[in-house]
């Protein structure tokens, strides 16, 4: 795919996925099972965009957060932007660029039906020492990555931190958020992670679940975060 776009115009690709059926997939010589970004093929109008589903990292979460959309049901439709338009000679544009302001409140770890081998193996992910990193997967110009200060010692941490993204193709972009364990001697250790459609976030205190490398939810650590999302225009 990164081929074929750099061989044409981005323009004749989307006009090529209105007409045709385009499936993206990892190339044969990966053979740690690592995978590419789908934003790549999907803001190309590629339907079908493969990844190796073993390759638990950061795109693999990306893509698992954009089929949260419509109900997690494993459909999600192009944005209008990228499907046919009656005139063959009339481009359709992405015309609703937003602001999306995020505020990282807190975080939260209920002890309800924990069990003590449990709180004892889950100690590092109440962040004693933590941050969190809020970035935006989507078209170029859309990514940027922000960072929290670092709380030490700190049961329940409270950042209170706001980041403000200008979003130009809303419908493409995916809001990762990644929790740290702060290391003073080395790099951060991994805590948790979500990837959540920006389509679907609504305004408002939300209490936003974790999931670990590999897509599995915690059962009792929420991070409260504010969500404000306005039309740029």
């Amino acid at each position: 795919m990164v081929v074929v776009v750099r061989r044409n115009r981005e323009e004749d690709e989307v006009e090529f996925t209105q007409r045709n059926l385009l499936r993206v997939y990892p190339k044969g010589m990966r053979l740690d099972s690592s995978n590419y970004d789908p934003m790549l093929g999907w803001s190309h109008g590629a339907q079908m965009v493969a990844l190796n589903m073993q390759g638990h990292a950061k795109f693999l979460w990306i893509m698992k957060g954009m089929f949260r959309a419509n109900g997690g049901c494993g459909y999600v439709k192009k944005p209008d932007f990228l499907l046919p338009v009656g005139d063959p000679n009339k481009r359709c544009t992405a015309t609703s660029s937003k602001f999306l302001r995020v505020c990282c409140l807190g975080s939260t770890f209920t002890l309800f039906g924990v069990s003590f081998l449990f709180f004892n193996s889950f100690v590092h992910l109440n962040y004693l020492h933590g941050n969190n990193q809020v970035a935006i997967a989507g078209v170029p110009a859309d990514e940027v990555r922000r960072e929290t200060k670092a709380i030490e010692d700190e049961w329940l941490p409270v950042w209170d931190q706001s980041f403000e993204f200008a979003l130009r193709v809303p419908e493409l972009a995916v809001l990762r958020i990644e929790a740290l364990e702060y290391d003073t001697t080395g790099a951060p250790d991994f805590g948790g992670q979500t990837c959540l459609p920006i389509s679907e976030l609504r305004n408002g205190i939300r209490a936003v679940p974790l999931n670990d490398k590999k897509g599995n939810q915690y059962k009792h650590v929420r991070l409260l975060m504010r969500f404000e999302m306005r039309s740029a225009n």
